[in-house]
């Protein structure tokens, strides 16, 4: 009983977010196949170890990036998702910072295997997710905005490291960028109860909820010409068609946006923006 109170298997499971590492393992991989292809000496890039020790070290930094925000929000999250809360619960709060610097100096030693310049990355990428769950997170807009900017690190460093493709890869490391940063303003959105209650100073605390909005559709409008002109420059028929169809599911998402007024809007439309982000990162099997 009291090895269960320190750590479960079911606390570790939701603290570390499995679905949202597939994920993040699943737009590595595709870009390495369809964007990459080889290594810089001519090997097929899936039969270069290297690859995946670089998926595997990201994985392990954004699993103790979910640990220590959930470590530094457990106070929070007993107001916006009391029945979520597993720091204290299903795993002790020494455990989690154990769990968190762990997986860490793994990630960190890994990279350096691979090149003294991804040890360098991973260790950028672990402070700042620690920054941003202590402090970042709870100021307006940088917060959100360093998030995502490390969401499209971890799909740029593939082309970055085996300098191939890169300014294809770009594009997408753009996109996952942009519907990361709207789907971290939403999350503030919902989440913005217990927010107030414990002194953040989120978007929608700072400047208010129409606001916020406003702020949203901004963004989507240098996202949509961002994607216009790189569909333009690729020029290929099979894009344009793709992109079409993905731009309809994107105004429908906006749409949500627009009249969504209630906390489990705000849920729903967080599930939308991932499901945006996979089927985006599916088009690279037409490129």
């Amino acid at each position: 009983m009291t090895v269960e109170r320190t750590i479960s298997i079911r606390g570790l499971f939701r603290i570390s977010r499995p679905i949202n590492l597939l994920m993040v393992a699943f737009a590595q991989l595709m870009t390495a196949y369809f964007l990459v292809e080889t290594t810089r000496s001519g090997l097929p890039i899936l039969q270069d170890y290297k690859l995946y020790v670089i998926i595997f070290s990201t994985l392990l930094i954004t699993a103790a990036g979910y640990m220590i925000n959930d470590y530094y929000d457990v106070k929070i999250d007993y107001v916006n998702r009391p029945g979520n809360v597993v720091v204290g619960k299903g795993i002790k709060r020494r455990v989690v910072l154990l769990l968190h610097t762990l997986l860490n100096f793994t990630a960190i030693g890994l990279g350096l295997l691979v090149s003294p310049t991804v040890g360098l990355i991973n260790f950028a990428a672990a402070f700042l997710l620690w920054f941003y769950s202590n402090q970042l997170k709870r100021e307006p807009f940088i917060g959100n905005f360093t998030v995502a900017l490390l969401t499209g690190v971890s799909i740029y460093l593939i082309a970055f490291h085996y300098q191939k493709s890169e300014l294809l890869v770009l594009t997408y490391a753009i996109f996952a960028f942009f519907l990361n940063l709207i789907r971290e303003i939403i999350k503030d959105i919902e989440d913005r109860q217990g927010d107030r209650k414990h002194g953040c100073r989120t978007l929608p605390i700072v400047i208010g909820f129409r606001k916020t909005k406003a702020v949203i559709f901004l963004i989507a409008a240098v996202f949509v010409c961002a994607i216009l002109v790189v569909t333009f420059k690729l020029d290929l028929t099979v894009i344009f068609i793709y992109f079409g169809g993905l731009g309809v599911f994107f105004m429908y998402f906006m749409y949500r946006i627009y009249i969504a007024d209630r906390k489990d809007h705000f849920t729903q439309l967080s599930a939308i923006a991932k499901v945006l982000m996979l089927v985006g990162t599916l088009s690279m099997g037409l490129l």
